[in-house]
């Protein structure tokens, strides 16, 4: 592949290192990146208001691709471009789903954010317990946590693995919702149907114009896997999940072993 006109990468398992930090080579290789005009975009299932650390540490970021896809968000104005939601009734008919399928789950939303600075977009329902922590968020019962639109619904069944919860749910939910999951703690996400990383990078290149062909996107985990083989050139972590293993153009080292400078040091 030549030099891509467009950088994309998921963030959690794929830009940080292990210690929640980028490390100074991948943050020199993405300076050099913006030195050589070339468009550096975050696609990540976090959601705004987790965005400014890592921006920081990268010196600033323009666009950024949060909820798997179903919010574009401008980090430098911390200003919501657009977003897809889910409404009440479709939450309350996946809930339902999720009650039938996986007893004993409980859920949360990310509602549709204001900014980085929206102090009140995460509901989760009694006994709901973070992936990760320090959970924040308001608690409140199932029918209020249903009761608005939100760009994802959380299901958390800390008994089960994600993949686990997802051969029983993916069937279930068909083509409801798209529904995938970016960390193997028993965590799966539901974003309106045929919403993915790929649709929210497919938009963000389109406002640069460029095409897939010039886009190298890298990434770990089954949330990454629509972005990978829609992206000219698709590179999974040495860490990534095997479904992405088996989709990739290419395999790198791990977040741990900088595998994203290893790739862009070709060209930049």
């Amino acid at each position: 592949m030549q030099a891509p006109r467009l950088v994309a990468t998921d963030v959690d398992g794929t830009l940080l290192a292990p210690d929640d930090r980028v490390s100074q080579r991948a943050a020199a290789v993405i300076g050099r990146l913006a030195a050589a005009e070339v468009g550096f975009v975050l696609v990540t299932g976090r959601p705004p208001r987790w965005i400014p650390p890592v921006a920081e540490q990268v010196g600033g970021v323009g666009l950024v691709v949060c909820a798997n896809g179903g919010v574009l968000y401008d980090a430098a104005a911390d200003r919501v471009v657009w977003s897809c939601s889910l409404g009440p009734s479709a939450l309350d008919e996946l809930a339902g789903l999720v009650d039938d399928a996986l007893p004993g789950s409980r859920l949360a939303v990310e509602r549709v954010p204001a900014g980085a600075a929206d102090p009140l977009p995460f509901v989760a329902e009694e006994g709901y317990r973070h992936a990760w922590a320090p959970g924040v968020g308001a608690v409140a019962d199932r029918a209020e946590v249903l009761a608005a639109p939100a760009v994802k619904l959380l299901v958390r069944n800390p008994d089960m693995t994600s993949d686990e919860m997802a051969a029983v749910l993916g069937p279930v939910v068909g083509a409801a919702a798209d529904l995938t999951y970016s960390t193997r703690k028993g965590l799966l996400e539901l974003s309106p149907p045929g919403v993915t990383k790929a649709t929210g990078l497919a938009g963000v290149a389109e406002r640069h114009g460029v095409a897939a062909a010039d886009v190298v996107a890298f990434g770990d985990m089954p949330n990454d896997l629509e972005m990978l083989v829609w992206a000219g050139h698709g590179v999974a972590m040495g860490n990534a999940h095997p479904a992405l293993l088996a989709v990739a153009d290419e395999v790198t080292a791990s977040n741990a072993d900088d595998g994203l400078a290893l790739v862009l040091e070709r060209w930049f």
